[in-house]
């Protein structure tokens, strides 16, 4: 198998590919990508309880409520299968993936 290339290019939606294709990019690129989702998904459910809270007070219909409950799981989803090959990588998966981490790993990459 060929490792992993800083070289490759990313793209913010590249989170949507299937797991054998993300098993194939750098730890950094997943970190960025892990950092991507794990936004978005924060948006849904934030999105999901303001409609859940909402619908007491306006009629809201189901399927739109139903659109953002799927969101939140979907995006749910994407970020376990990119945690699961960085807790095959690295051991663990991060709680917070900052600049700070970023600038780190590429540090240590830099440095071989």
């Amino acid at each position: 198998m060929e490792r992993p290339s800083l070289n490759k290019e990313v793209f913010e939606e590249d989170y949507e590919k299937p797991f054998p294709v993300l098993v194939t990019y750098h730890t950094y690129h997943l970190l960025l990508l892990l950092k991507r989702v794990r936004e978005e998904r924060t948006k849904c459910y934030h999105l999901m309880r303001t409609v859940q809270k909402g619908s007491n007070l306006i009629e809201i219909d189901s399927d739109t409520l139903a659109f953002a409950e799927s969101e939140y799981r979907l995006y749910t989803a994407r970020m376990r299968v990119i945690e699961g090959i960085l807790i095959d990588r690295m051991g663990y998966k991060p709680k917070r993936v900052d600049d700070k981490l970023l600038v780190s790993l590429q540090g240590k990459i830099e440095n071989g």
